[in-house]
């Protein structure tokens, strides 16, 4: 069956779901989204702007799909599915995350020997430090404390300026700016902010050419930008593309990861008790909280799946925080189970696409969440758990604060 959308193979009479919606609970997906689970796994759903897409549900067909070359990244296309938010409208869209093919592979090529296991491990001494100085001043000032401008926000913007190559006397800089961009309040103080980033990174870009130092910056100035593979434009736009997946994204982990933990006291228990645990801790807590939910796609071909045909032109739109809750793959997936092996959860992406910052993110998660319960054991939220906002159908889930004392 073929409606007047195009979509075929729907089930019986089901209308389409709007995507996104505002969650009701920062770490379970919205309650409208339930018969998307029942219906797995594909559904239609409708995006803020009318039109109609297809949304996966499932976890073996995200799999599957998300290394499929038929569905392309470039939002330049038209007829591309919309998004609401500014990620989605960044004039960085053909870096990294919005090229195909032989692009997507030479641009990825420049930057991921900075993003390997061994040099996660390696930058963990500097996480630990990192954390540790934001942790004394947070003591130091005494309780009560909002977490997300005391330790969430400042720990990934510190560490990603690190692997950039910024200069450290100008880190406070780079910390204000990096926080207004991700976080406003307004959308004019994330414009104003990403302008003062631009033109700081142009100004560093320049800088490096005659005094070079040892950061990823660094090294594509010397290689790409000197031999011409790269223009200074490309530069900036990578720069601020990087800070923005690498604050935003952690820094929620890290508030919302705390909050959850607080909301499982039985589970905090145990993870104290065993500090072992923490590394499987974090890639339960990544696959339950699902911050990233709604990568889009497009399909560029006919794609037969799962007993549906997604047509050439279709938008297709993966809902991580359904995904990882696809109970033929994790039993009772909404209980926050680390004994479970959630290693192969979507919530960093698969295939060619798969986050550059995985690795850092994981060491900056278990860090920042294992020194954080190890040194203030008493730690509790400082307000009613139902009067603390928090950030819902955005481009990332996340707390917008997050009182605490000890």
């Amino acid at each position: 069956m073929t409606d007047s959308m195009g979509f075929t193979g729907m089930k019986d009479g089901m209308e389409p779901v709007a995507f996104p919606q505002k969650r009701t609970c920062p770490y379970h997906p919205p309650a409208a989204y339930d018969p998307l689970r029942a219906t797995r796994p594909l559904a239609r759903v409708t995006l803020f702007d009318g039109r109609e897409a297809w949304l996966v549900t499932g976890h073996g067909v995200a799999r599957e799909l998300l290394t499929d070359e038929r569905l392309s990244s470039d939002r330049t296309r038209p007829g591309f599915p919309a998004h609401p938010f500014r990620f989605a409208r960044s004039r960085s869209g053909r870096v990294l995350l919005g090229v195909d093919g032989p692009e997507h592979h030479t641009q990825r090529r420049m930057v991921t020997g900075d993003f390997t296991v061994n040099r996660a491990t390696a930058l963990r001494p500097r996480i630990q430090q990192i954390v540790d100085e934001r942790l004394d001043a947070m003591i130091t000032q005494g309780p009560p404390a909002d977490l997300v401008a005391a330790l969430a926000l400042p720990v990934p913007s510190m560490v990603i300026s690190a692997l950039l190559g910024v200069p450290y006397d100008d880190h406070e800089f780079f910390e204000e700016q990096s926080r207004r961009m991700v976080r406003g309040p307004e959308a004019a103080d994330m414009q104003d902010a990403r302008e003062h980033l631009e033109a700081y990174f142009e100004d560093l870009i320049d800088r490096k050419r005659t005094d070079p130092g040892t950061g990823l910056l660094d090294g594509l100035v010397q290689r790409q930008l000197s031999s011409g593979e790269v223009d200074r434009e490309y530069l900036v736009n990578l720069a601020i593309i990087l800070l923005i997946t690498g604050i935003d994204t952690t820094a929620n982990m890290i508030s919302l990861g705390t909050y959850t933990l607080l909301q499982h006291p039985e589970r905090l228990t145990e993870l104290r008790t065993d500090p072992d645990l923490l590394p499987g801790a974090v890639e339960e807590l990544m696959r339950l909280l699902s911050i990233v939910d709604g990568t889009l796609r497009m399909a560029v071909e006919d794609i037969e799946i799962a007993g549906t045909t997604i047509r050439a032109g279709d938008g297709v739109i993966f809902s991580t925080s359904v995904i990882n809750r696809d109970e033929s793959v994790y039993p009772e997936p909404d209980n926050l189970d680390w004994h479970r092996p959630a290693r192969h959860h979507v919530a960093f992406g698969f295939g060619i696409h798969v986050c550059l910052g995985q690795h850092l993110a994981r060491a900056e998660l278990e860090i920042a969440l294992g020194s954080l319960f190890d040194r203030l054991p008493g730690l509790r939220l400082a307000a009613p758990a139902d009067q603390i906002p928090f950030k819902s159908a955005g481009p990332v889930e996340g707390m917008l604060e997050l009182p605490v004392t000890w």
